[in-house]
C-alpha cells in the first residue's frame, strides 16, 4: 500500500497543474455514478415489489381498489398504470388508455435519466483537459528550452514531456471509466423502462380480456356492422 500511495503522490507531483481539475472531474463522475446506481437499483426493486403486489388486484378487475393502490404507491410502474386507470374513468378505448399511459411514461423517464448524461460530458471534459495540459506543457517546454543552457536542454525537455504525457494519461484514465459507467447506467435505465412497458402491456391485455376496456379494432368492427344495418334499413 505504501508503494501504491507513493506512486500516486509522485504522479500528481510530476503531472503538472492540469492533473487537479481532471481529478475533480473524475471525483464528480464517480459520485454521480454511485448515486445513480443506488437510485436505479432501488427503483428497480420497488417496481418489482409494487407490481407483484398489484397483480392480485389486477386479476380481480376491481377498478376502485386498483386506483386506490396506484395513488398510494409511488413506484414508477404503478404511476404509469395509474394514469391508465384514471383514463378508464373517462374512456374505455384501449388507444386512449395507451396514450394516457404513454404520457405517464414521459413523466417518469426524466427521474430515471437525471444526471446520467453528465457522465459522457465529464468524460469528454477529462480528455480535453488532458490534451490541453499536454499542449500547454509542451509549449512551456519549448519556450524554456529555447532560452536554457545547452547542457540543461535535454533534461528540461524530458521533464516537460513527462509532465505533458502524465496529463494526457490521467485524462484518459478518468475518461474511460466514466464512459463505461455511462453505458452501464443507460443499460440499467433501459432495463427499468422495458419492465414498465411490459407491465403496462400486461395490464392492458388483462383489462381487455376481462372486457373492462375494448380494443380499437373491435370498435371499428361494431361501427361497420351498425353502419351496414342502418344502410339495410334505409
Amino acid at each position: 500500500m505504501t508503494e501504491v500511495y507513493s506512486t500516486i503522490v509522485k504522479f500528481f507531483q510530476e503531472g503538472g497543474l492540469f492533473i487537479y481539475p481532471i481529478a475533480i472531474v473524475l471525483i464528480i463522475g464517480l459520485v454521480i455514478t454511485i448515486e445513480r446506481w443506488i437510485f436505479l437499483s432501488r427503483e428497480k426493486a420497488r417496481n418489482i415489489k409494487s407490481f407483484d403486489s398489484f397483480l392480485p388486484l389486477l386479476r380481480t378487475s376491481d377498478i376502485e381498489k386498483m386506483q386506490l393502490y396506484t395513488r398510494e404507491c409511488t413506484a414508477p410502474v404503478t404511476r404509469v398504470i395509474g394514469c391508465g386507470i384514471d383514463m378508464m374513468k373517462a374512456s374505455k378505448h384501449r388507444a386512449d388508455i395507451e396514450n394516457s399511459m404513454s404520457e405517464g411514461m414521459l413523466e417518469t423517464l426524466p427521474r430515471l435519466e437525471t444526471r446520467t448524461g453528465y457522465l459522457s460530458v465529464l468524460a469528454n471534459v477529462a480528455t480535453l483537459l488532458g490534451l490541453l495540459g499536454t499542449i500547454i506543457g509542451l509549449i512551456s517546454a519549448f519556450t524554456a528550452v529555447a532560452s536554457a543552457d545547452p547542457a540543461q536542454k535535454s533534461t528540461m525537455l524530458s521533464q516537460a514531456i513527462s509532465v505533458a504525457m502524465n496529463t494526457t494519461a490521467f485524462g484518459l484514465i478518468a475518461a474511460i471509466p466514466l464512459l463505461v459507467f455511462h453505458a452501464l447506467l443507460q443499460n440499467k435505465t433501459a432495463s427499468i423502462v422495458r419492465s414498465i412497458e411490459m407491465a403496462a402491456v400486461k395490464f392492458l391485455n388483462i383489462m381487455t380480456y376481462n372486457r373492462a376496456i375494448y380494443a380499437g379494432a373491435q370498435v371499428v368492427e361494431s361501427n361497420d356492422a351498425s353502419t351496414k344495418e342502418s344502410s339495410k334499413e334505409q
